[in-house]
């Protein structure tokens, strides 16, 4: 077992499985018969720093493992490094060193054109919901699958699927001007949904919503998440962390902090 694995095994240990299956990425699990049961991996970070052009470093030797089925709230004040690894999972950026593993894929040896293949395996949910203005929310969230090649006879009984599930059926011919903000999120997080990711990365999807608002949000993405999608969370609002009792990981000056289950130890 090399350094970077046994890392991985150690963060795994801290980890709540839900749904144990092998993968690319495995670690150590509960016993079962006698014999240790690999845990698929949905997210895992080997020693992964990322330096950028002007000397700034902004991860310094991350090790993460998120299995399959988890909750994961990324927390940590602002220029902790909470985006960058976003953008390291998504192939924005590319680790200056370490291994980044995302749905099975190492993305630092993808080249471009794997890129959007990657993504589809990935569901982007942002604080500024990114809907194309002069679509309705049906279109929308269509677009999201007509941009991969779907057949069109998939696309509308995948489109009305997450709709319901995001209780916006009624609103499907609206513009996303005519949404309020939490309508707004909630067809962000249906677009996000449509080609059934394995992850969910949700940005601060509660950073522009009002308390009420912003819980109803969270408990979409605990619906999501019981269905069996992992959800990896960014947020800054420490009642929700802590009121919920999730896994947190917490990042200060680019290295992780404290990964447990709990609440917030510190407001940020």
């Amino acid at each position: 077992m090399t350094t970077s694995t046994r890392r991985i095994a150690g963060a795994l240990a801290a980890a709540t499985v839900s749904h144990p299956e092998p993968d690319a990425v495995e670690g150590t699990s509960a016993v079962v018969g006698g014999l240790p049961e690999p845990r698929r991996i949905s997210i895992a970070l080997e020693d992964v720093s990322k330096v950028y052009p002007n000397g700034r470093r902004a991860l310094a030797d991350v090790d993460l493992a998120v299995p399959d089925g988890d909750f994961v709230f990324l927390v940590g004040p602002s220029g902790a490094g909470k985006t960058t690894l976003i953008k390291l999972l998504i192939r924005d950026e590319v680790a200056t060193s370490g291994t980044v593993f995302v749905a099975g894929r190492d993305v630092s040896r993808l080249s471009r054109r794997e890129v959007p293949k990657l993504r589809r395996r990935i569901g982007i949910v942002f604080q500024d919901y990114r809907l194309l203005p002069n679509k309705s929310v049906r279109e929308n969230v269509a677009f999201a699958l007509e941009v991969t090649g779907t057949p069109g006879r998939q696309i509308r009984p995948a489109v009305e699927r997450v709709l319901a599930l995001v209780g916006l059926t009624a609103q499907g011919d609206q513009l996303p001007t005519q949404l309020s903000g939490g309508e707004q999120q909630r067809t962000a997080i249906a677009r996000a949904l449509v080609h059934e990711p394995r992850v969910i990365i949700a940005d601060e999807p509660t950073g522009n919503l009002d308390p009420l608002i912003s819980w109803e949000i969270i408990q979409l993405l605990l619906r999501i998440n019981e269905l069996g999608t992992t959800v990896l969370m960014a947020t800054h609002n420490a009642e929700v962390v802590t009121a919920l009792r999730r896994r947190v990981v917490a990042l200060e000056d680019g290295r992780v902090v404290r990964d447990e289950v709990g609440g917030y130890h510190r407001e940020y």
